[in-house]
């Protein structure tokens, strides 16, 4: 695999777009360390574990051009124009794929883990290589959003400000998701907290001990669960979670 070629091709796809708005600033740092994180966490195919991770939002950008939105529900599946752009017509030069990459022996790899990086299962029916390039994009993923939370300003991720997260409720079906140690599906995701406590949860979901690892050194977990709330019931609510969590995975 020609990575130079493949950044190269990134670089200047992402050219196409505004680098001024925050969002794309955003998906672009997000982009290359998720390549790299899967790269670390990757028991075996690194490069295509890399690549995998250097493609997986590319649907994004065109996705906050047309929509200035990061949220799915209000604009469109980005995992599935991901897909689209690389393998379909979204990009109005054509399927984008080869231009990455020259060889297609792993584009049905690199199609499934990037379509089913955001979702909430991984389909059962996966053979075992492609279940592991899913898993392993997923954990990067995962682990890189908690930095996004604590490096970049709300209103670029949420859409929301310090204070409407401050004085935000908190659902008690998120509640309940996080306390069975299982990630939050989105169709219970009612408030802007209930969007955060959905993002920590991903810490109870990480597949491989090396990325559980890396999630504990870099600290945004932790740095997440010191949040504040105006919001006295979410307050209460929120300090026995951070507790819960901090006692389950920094013993």
């Amino acid at each position: 695999m020609d990575r130079q070629r493949a950044l190269d091709r990134f670089a200047a796809y992402v050219a196409n777009y505004d680098p001024t708005n925050p969002r794309i600033a955003l998906k672009i740092a997000h982009t290359y360390r998720v390549a790299d994180l899967s790269e670390r966490i990757a028991p075996s195919e690194t490069d295509l574990a890399w690549l995998c991770g250097l493609l997986h939002d590319i649907g994004r950008f065109e996705q906050v051009r047309r929509f200035d939105t990061f949220n799915d529900a209000a604009s469109i599946s980005h995992a599935a124009l991901s897909v689209d752009v690389l393998f379909g017509n979204a990009d109005p030069n054509g399927p984008q794929i080869r231009s990455f990459v020259e060889d297609d022996a792993n584009d049905e790899v690199i199609r499934t883990a990037i379509a089913t990086h955001s979702n909430w299962r991984l389909p059962a029916e996966l053979d075992e290589r492609t279940r592991m390039h899913c898993n392993v994009l997923r954990d990067a993923d995962k682990i890189d959003i908690l930095k996004v939370n604590c490096i970049c300003p709300l209103e670029d991720i949420y859409g929301v400000t310090e204070d409407q997260m401050a004085a935000s409720e908190l659902s008690p079906a998120v509640v309940g998701a996080f306390y069975e140690h299982r990630t939050v599906e989105r169709g219970v995701r009612v408030h802007p907290a209930d969007v955060l406590v959905g993002h920590l949860c991903f810490a109870w979901e990480l597949v491989y001990p090396k990325s559980v690892s890396i999630m504990q050194e870099q600290g945004y977990l932790d740095q997440m669960l010191n949040r504040r709330f105006s919001n006295a019931r979410t307050q209460a609510t929120f300090d026995q979670m951070a507790a819960h969590m901090r006692a389950e995975l920094f013993v």
